[in-house]
């Protein structure tokens, strides 16, 4: 009898000690690593990245080198590798940034005001000196194809020309350059009509544009507002292309004054008779374009956390963030605390959740690349250089988790700050929505507002975050979003305003969602089209 209850103690021991080796799975552990993201820790860094120490974090200025060292030292404290360049975290990028030192246009003796009146890009043009005009040459539409050449019998070397944009259809919907219904490069393409232009030696094109209004308005938000900044091995040469001057309807009547309505025959004849018609015209204008040419580097941070799956580790999550800024206005710092060092902090929490796990042998079993990048503001630059020149093959990445703003509550959801915007989940998988949902009602039951996500959504944010580069490429992508609000891209955007509560539970929303993207069996599936 002593032997038997000897024997059941021992076998009551061995079965709790199985339970207890079962408690110490990954899966029964994952809400304790989920719980290592923190307000505590998340106030700490997002204080000294939104500081007035760090400029704004312009890309290419000293303030996001700081940054930058900073999650380098954060990725090192924590054990990631280093997998960049030089043995270091960073992955660099070449920028050409270009504003204009003068830019003029007068007309009759009438300065007109850029980005206004009228547009140039200062990273297609080359230097020109004040030039005093008093004749163009209007050369239709600017084509020189082998089926049309507006520029048949035409010397405009040295010259000043003026085209309209797109390309025009005839009765029939034929268009000029092609003969057919179907448009080709002419009429879509402005870039090639002043290659055309410098290849027939022409000096300066003012383009009539056809959409104004819209251009302008990209060309204010990515040349004027965001300085005017692109990555050099995205810049084709200059020296081939005429310099140009965009201008609207309007601005070509008041230009071109009576003779506005010869031009408009000459288009007419040009659409009927399908030949070229050439105009001279007599004008007063003034030019001046001088650009500001400087080079800079911006870098993109990556840490790199291995599977532990042989057979699934070389498959890969990109869970990303920008970390750049708009920097300063004169003595102001613009600090963006929400815009974005709040998803710069939330993926640096996230890179220490998952490696906890890992050192507690629990990490992912697929690979997990935590990216910050830079050049965001400047048209998701750093994101796009990423995918242009990955450091693991895109074939082999499941999935992007882009987080842009996550630590402010909006107008519409000040009764209730536990929410998020959710945007692009089901655009190429349904299964990369699905996940996201069962996480949510699991582990943080947040509301998942879709209102950004509507194909007619006006703002179009799924196109302007940096998921979008990877979303291009066709691989699933979500975006985690808070909305905007009177602070967004202004001095005013600062750390005391972040709502930290609301920020650590997105981040382990996040958390719970990247576990079981990297630790399902199958990889999830792209099953809807972009």
């Amino acid at each position: 009898m002593k032997h038997n209850l000897i024997l059941l103690l021992l076998t009551c021991s061995a079965s709790l000690l199985a339970q207890s080796a079962r408690e110490e799975t990954a899966e029964d552990r994952r809400e304790e690593y989920a719980a290592t993201i923190t307000t505590e820790d998340m106030f700490r860094h997002l204080r000294y990245l939104a500081s007035d120490e760090m400029q704004g974090r312009e890309t290419g200025e000293p303030g996001l080198d700081l940054a930058a060292t900073y999650l380098a030292d954060q990725l090192a404290a924590l054990g990631y590798p280093a997998i960049g360049e030089d043995d270091g975290y960073f992955q660099s990028i070449a920028f050409q940034r270009q504003r204009w030192e003068k830019m003029e246009l007068r007309v009759a003796g009438k300065e007109l005001r850029h980005g206004f009146d009228f547009y140039s890009d200062p990273l297609t043009n080359q230097p020109l000196p004040r030039v005093d005009i008093d004749e163009l040459i209007f050369l239709g539409f600017g084509i020189d194809d082998e089926n049309y050449s507006d520029y048949a019998g035409q010397d405009v070397r040295g010259k000043d020309i003026l085209i309209f944009g797109g390309e025009p259809q005839d009765e029939d919907g034929n268009y000029l350059s092609t003969g057919t219904s179907e448009p080709g490069i002419w009429a879509t393409d402005t870039d090639v009509k002043l290659k055309a232009a410098h290849a027939n030696g022409a000096r300066l094109v003012f383009v009539v544009d056809p959409n104004f209004r819209d251009n302008l308005a990209e060309v204010r938000r990515r040349v004027i507002n965001a300085r005017g900044m692109q990555m050099v091995d995205a810049l084709a040469s200059q020296e081939e292309r005429a310099n140009s001057i965009f201008i609207s309807t309007d601005l070509a009547r008041r230009l071109l004054g009576r003779t506005f309505r010869k031009v408009v025959k000459a288009r007419k004849k040009i659409v009927k008779k399908r030949r070229p018609f050439a105009v001279n015209i007599p004008v007063d204008i003034r030019v001046s374009q001088m650009p500001d040419q400087r080079s800079l580097r911006g870098v993109n941070v990556l840490g790199y956390l291995e599977g532990s799956d042989p057979e699934l580790k070389d498959e890969l999550l990109v869970v990303s963030a920008h970390f750049d800024h708009i920097g300063m206005r004169g003595d102001v710092v613009f600090n963006g605390a929400d815009d974005n060092g709040s998803g710069t902090t939330t993926v640096l929490e996230l890179a220490q959740a998952f490696m906890q796990a890992k050192r507690n042998g629990h990490g992912p079993r697929r690979s997990i690349a935590f990216m910050w990048v830079s050049g965001e503001e400047k048209g998701l630059l750093g994101s796009q250089y990423y995918v242009n020149h990955p450091l693991f093959p895109l074939e082999q990445t499941i999935a992007n988790v882009n987080i842009d703003m996550v630590g402010r509550v909006d107008e519409k959801h000040e009764a209730n700050p536990e929410y998020i915007y959710v945007i692009g989940s089901n655009r190429l998988s349904t299964d990369l929505h699905d996940i996201n949902e069962a996480a949510n009602a699991e582990y943080t039951q947040l509301e998942l507002d879709y209102t950004y996500n509507a194909e007619d959504d006006p703002n179009r944010f799924y196109y302007r975050s940096d998921h979008y580069n990877f979303a291009e490429r066709g691989i699933p992508a979500i975006f985690f979003f808070n909305g905007t609000h009177d602070d967004y891209h202004q001095a005013t955007d600062t750390v005391d305003k972040i709502n930290f509560d609301k920020m650590a539970k997105i981040g382990q929303l996040i958390f719970h969602l990247a576990w079981d993207l990297t630790n399902r069996d199958e990889r999830i599936r792209v099953n809807v089209g972009q």
